[in-house]
């Protein structure tokens, strides 16, 4: 049987070899009519016909090996986010989407050609070794990460619980180089945290919530809707929506989620790609009721990304949210899964996306209304009071010596705003 089958594809490919040649032959350039250039494509067949002949090692020429080490890497060529997903990436890749997932606790993106990590999540093995969001990866098992393709560093840092592993991470702002060796341990994402009141005391008598969203996953808007009926119910009079350091995730969330704050079918963001064929529309849901339109006030930095920057977007475009912080990373385009027959898929960037006022996310990101940017020191103190958990007597001073002050903007912005609102009815 396996006899037949081999020979069947020996047919097909010798037929394929001969229609492409003489396609070659008979046509007075290398490219038809319709782009395809048969030339390249030839070289491309013969290519793994001479490496399956000679190469030396007969067992690392296997069709499959060849057909998904081409695969592997002709994606991060097209840029830093199309990828191959081999089967088991595949799912890994819907595990972590899912909100759990065996690694590290840290996310990461491609930036001026360095590995960026964009944030580390709570009690995490990342977070407790003390690697911050903006951490440079540099070498992974003593592996150099400078060329390596995303989905390959991802599959070395993602895997079974409780083994160990050594990174080297470089730190921009102290320009230092240092080893962590780390155990993996089964990541289980809260995408919604921190939900209060914040101190009166800090707010001027007006009851402000405050709540911080760490990932778009699934359960992200059911969660946040949960935490907005709570602090609703203690009498929140305006909010403010942490998204510093939130990497993005899934798109339908995102959208999700400025579904709680938008009216019903409410342009949130569109993509464009090659031909207008491709455009489509991203629109809050038509079921879905709006709340109280409460003040609110939405926290940004660099490493908010992605999905975070489509939510950020949307709300400062359509005047729902004061943005206060830095201008964000700058990553909107879209990755669409296109599966293969094998269980693979490609990981491939087919279009950017766009605000509902017309601005393209893609290396510009979204610009605050309310600038408010940190030195390394806040930044640092900010990280640890977000990390929570046991902190030692340097760490604990650092955080109670340095104020928050982006959210203390957020804070006048919105006292501003409730005042103002409160003269005008009178």
């Amino acid at each position: 049987m396996k006899r037949t089958v081999l020979c069947g594809f020996l047919v097909v490919c010798v037929f394929l070899n001969l229609l492409v040649g003489f396609r070659i032959l008979s046509s007075s350039a290398a490219t038809d009519d319709h782009g395809i250039d048969y030339a390249a494509i030839a070289g491309f067949t013969r290519a793994i016909q001479v490496i399956r002949q000679d190469y030396v090692d007969r067992s690392a020429v296997s069709y499959k090996k060849l057909t998904y080490a081409a695969l592997h890497a002709m994606l991060p060529h097209l840029d830093p986010h199309s990828q191959f997903l081999e089967p088991e990436d595949l799912k890994d890749r819907e595990d972590e989407t899912r909100g759990e997932f065996g690694g590290f606790g840290f996310t990461i993106s491609r930036k001026d050609q360095s590995v960026t990590v964009l944030s580390t999540m709570e009690n995490s093995p990342s977070a407790r070794a003390g690697i911050l969001p903006g951490d440079q990866i540099v070498a992974v098992a003593g592996k150099s990460t400078l060329n390596l393709p995303l989905e390959d560093l991802n599959q070395l840092l993602r895997g079974q619980p409780n083994q160990r592993l050594s990174l080297t991470i470089y730190r921009p702002s102290s320009r230092e180089t240092r080893d962590y060796e780390m155990r993996r341990e089964m990541i289980k994402i809260a995408s919604v945290v921190d939900a209060k009141i914040l101190n009166p005391e800090e707010t001027g008598g007006i009851k402000i919530g405050y709540l911080r969203i760490t990932e778009f996953t699934e359960p992200t808007a059911r969660e946040l809707s949960e935490k907005l009926d709570s602090l609703e119910s203690a009498g929140m009079q305006a909010l403010i929506m942490d998204l510093r350091f939130n990497p993005g995730g899934l798109l339908t969330s995102a959208v999700d989620v400025c579904g709680l704050f938008l009216p019903p079918r409410t342009l949130v963001a569109y993509t464009e790609g090659r031909d207008a064929a491709q455009r489509r529309e991203y629109y809050t849901d038509n079921a879905n009721k709006q709340r109280a339109t409460f003040p609110m006030a939405v926290l940004a930095n660099g490493l908010s990304a992605s999905g975070a920057e489509i939510v950020t977007g949307a709300l400062k475009d359509l005047k729902r949210a004061i943005i206060v912080g830095e201008t964000t990373f700058g990553k909107g385009v879209v990755q669409t899964p296109m599966p293969l027959p094998d269980g693979s898929a490609l990981w491939l960037t087919t279009a950017k996306y766009y605000t509902p006022g017309k601005q393209v996310i893609q290396e510009k990101g979204i610009a605050p209304d309310i600038e408010s940017t940190i030195d390394t020191d806040r930044e640092r103190a900010l990280l640890l009071r977000e990390r929570g958990g046991l902190l030692s007597a340097e760490e604990q001073k650092l955080v109670e010596e340095t104020p928050d002050s982006q959210l203390a903007r957020a804070i006048d912005a919105l006292r501003g705003l409730i005042i103002y609102n409160r003269y005008a009815r009178e």
